[in-house]
């Protein structure tokens, strides 16, 4: 499967942030998409799986979204397979549907750069473990295996209404965050949370769009980097009202595989809407590791397990990794209070210090987390 370039992740960072001493400055969100698109253009062919299999309820934008992202890839450099057979009252796309399941086993999975989710509804709602889903336990297996190589995925609508009673799955998707439940399809905005990475430097700030708008069994901000949210004041959001911190798009590193979310995209007539399409096109592409920026969905308690983590390799070790862990705290109490730059130069501090722990994967972590907060500096 497709791995993360390196280069990317030094020549995006520098060109993501302009540091001066202790000041930073954004360098905007058009150097960031300008640097993406040259490397993903320059990016070697790869191939994407779309899953559409559905249990329970069929969503008709499967169809839509599935030849939306083929003729993505035929414009961007990769294949697409798709899984979708006629099962029950679902037609599934038996034209363009592999004839068996692609889950047979990691190595067979690895061949996909990244794995699409697009809305497959399995209808184990109620939690049963003998319910059919989406993925048996062996596909499941599988999936579990790729994604701890390295794989990537990408979850769409739905994609957070399956496999209920499997924890894993929801931990992948993001944080253990269920459907709920949505209000009527309505207008409303979507506020841009995190405006650097891949999939939201081409977004304004406040996205009006009329979509199906989920509500979730709770709010997975403590375990993904949000990209959007939703604001409540713009539609009414029903019985299941999440209040001011409403999520809707996320992304995370998860056992070793990048997920990316996108809750909105139910409506069809969101995959012939260019900026939609583009919205998508960069999380297929920074799960499948063809582009990095943003911080590529970096978290605080992701850094800090991390930290802790490398603090059991003696005192030298132990001391380090307590001050590392010290500046951490410092750098998200100023990010919680919006004081970004404040965040991205006391990460800065913390990197540096990092160095001692000779571990190349905190170093750049670190680098991430303060690519993120100094991108946020005026925004």
């Amino acid at each position: 499967m497709r791995k993360p370039l390196s280069l990317l992740t030094t020549g995006l960072a520098a060109g993501a942030l302009l540091l001066t001493g202790a000041g930073y400055a954004s360098a905007g969100a058009d150097s960031d998409a300008a640097a993406a698109t040259s490397a993903a253009a320059t990016a070697e062919p790869y191939k994407v799986l779309v899953v559409g299999k559905t249990l329970g309820f069929r969503h008709s934008h499967i169809d839509d979204t599935t030849n939306a992202v083929i003729k993505l890839g035929q414009e961007h450099g990769f294949t697409v397979d798709v899984w979708d057979p006629p099962i029950g009252r679902s037609p599934g796309q038996p034209a363009l549907s592999m004839a068996t399941t692609p889950f047979t086993s990691t190595e067979a999975l690895s061949q996909y750069a990244t794995i699409m989710f697009a809305s497959p509804v399995d209808g184990t709602n109620s939690q049963n473990p003998a319910s059919p889903r989406t993925l048996d336990d062996a596909e499941l297996a599988a999936f579990k295996g790729y994604i701890h190589q390295g794989g990537g995925f990408v979850g769409l609508h739905a994609a957070t209404d399956e496999m209920h009673a499997v924890p894993w799955f929801s931990e992948l998707t993001g944080g253990s965050a269920r459907f709920r439940n949505h209000p009527a399809q309505q207008q409303a905005t979507m506020v841009v949370e995190s405006p650097n990475h891949p999939s939201t430097t081409m977004l304004p700030k406040e996205w009006s769009r009329f979509d199906e708008w989920y509500n979730f069994t709770s709010n997975p901000r403590e375990d993904v980097h949000v990209l959007i949210t939703l604001d409540e004041s713009t539609y009414n959001p029903g019985n299941g009202a999440m209040g001011a911190d409403h999520p809707i798009a996320w992304c995370h590193n998860f056992e070793g595989g990048r997920s990316w979310y996108e809750g909105a995209g139910h409506v069809d007539s969101s995959y012939t809407d260019p900026l939609f399409l583009d919205h998508l096109l960069g999380g297929i592409e920074w799960t499948a590791g063809v582009v990095e920026g943003g911080g590529n969905c970096v978290t605080f308690p992701e850094v800090e397990k991390i930290t802790a983590d490398l603090g059991e390799g003696g005192n030298r070790n132990a001391k380090l990794s307590r001050d590392v862990a010290a500046y951490l705290a410092s750098a998200e109490a100023a990010a919680e209070a919006g004081d970004h730059a404040g965040a991205a130069h006391i990460l800065k501090q913390a990197k540096g210090k990092a160095h001692g722990l000779q571990d190349d994967t905190i170093v750049a972590k670190l680098a991430d987390l303060q690519e993120w907060q100094g991108g946020l500096v005026g925004w």
